[in-house]
């Protein structure tokens, strides 16, 4: 195993939780909210598929509402779960900024909220605890592969930001870039948002192409996303180009959806993003509902490299029951 796995594995303080044989308890009758981004991309799918899941395997009524990328109309949603009293409310928030007064609300109302695999800029007093990844660290992965990869060559890299303005974007941005900084040789050339989806990250890959010599200048491409890699892949091919070898990929998330582009040689590294932030929010929460046992601020999860060495086909295969 080598080093950047072991980073990354050495970093998980929590197991994938709620499997189907375990016994649920804490939470049977209660109604929890939950108010999820939308669904941009195959790993927001599997999210939503799988805190359906463990929903269901905790006994939990789960009010769901898709803010369709609105930030507007994830405030209107928990509002709404205020006004119905329910039990707790999951967030998983659209930007990081903006929620002080909704919060606030719920805070009054004696309404748990937990965030899920985003973070925000809020007085931590307002939820109870945040489960997500360490979206420094994906970043952080992601660079010290290419780092490990290119070795001394001369390494122009463009970037495919997440939704301007959200936590992952911030994160997996700030943890590439550290990785890098130390290695004059590699340079991020240009920068824009894809929005998390594969139809952005395609046309703003085409952009990158044109802008860099048809791509010939481009050594690699980090996108915060494996959506839209999968769109930048289809434009390298268009271009004439040879994904994954002309140009290096690397992406984030380790949907089903890269696997086979991995396996063709056409992406080169993807670093995971567990859908299961559920279960330990439902843990977190049957433990402070029922015996007041406040949890840790922040529940970290896994975040493990992919690459061609780990049987993506299979890694796919084995993931498709999780909606993706």
């Amino acid at each position: 195993m080598n080093f950047i796995k072991q980073l990354a594995l050495g970093v998980s303080t929590v197991a994938l939780l709620g499997s189907a044989a375990m016994a649920q308890e804490g939470l049977e009758g209660m109604t929890i909210g939950f108010s999820q981004i939308g669904s941009e991309s195959g790993w927001r799918a599997a999210e939503t598929s799988v805190t359906r899941q463990q929903a269901e395997e905790w006994g939990v009524n789960l009010q769901f509402s898709d803010a369709q990328q609105r930030q507007e109309n994830q405030i209107r949603a928990i509002r709404s779960f205020v006004a119905q009293g329910v039990d707790a409310i999951l967030l998983a928030p659209v930007v990081a900024t903006g929620w002080e007064e909704v919060l606030s609300e719920a805070k009054d109302a004696d309404i748990p909220v937990v965030l899920l695999d985003r973070g925000i800029e809020a007085p931590e007093d307002l939820y109870l605890t945040s489960v997500a990844s360490d979206q420094v660290l994906e970043g952080r992965v992601a660079g010290e592969w290419l780092v490990e990869t290119v070795g001394d060559e001369d390494c122009r890299v463009v970037e495919l930001q997440g939704t301007v303005g959200s936590s992952p974007a911030i994160n997996r941005k700030q943890g590439f870039e550290e990785a890098i900084a130390d290695h004059a040789n590699i340079e991020i050339v240009r920068s824009q948002t894809g929005d998390f989806t594969r139809a952005l990250g395609k046309q703003v890959m085409e952009g990158f192409l044109r802008a860099e010599n048809g791509g010939q200048d481009i050594c690699a491409l980090y996108a915060h996303n494996d959506d839209m890699a999968v769109g930048a892949i289809q434009a390298i091919r268009e271009a004439g180009l040879n994904p994954g070898e002309d140009i290096l990929v690397v992406s984030i998330d380790a949907v089903p959806d890269i696997s086979p582009a991995i396996a063709a040689g056409e992406a080169n590294a993807t670093v995971e993003l567990t859908p299961n932030m559920a279960g330990p929010a439902f843990e977190a929460l049957a433990a402070y509902l029922n015996d007041g046992v406040e949890p840790e601020k922040f529940i970290i999860t896994e975040s493990r490299l992919y690459t061609a060495e780990d049987d993506p086909e299979g890694e796919a295969e084995r993931r498709r029951d999780l909606g993706y």
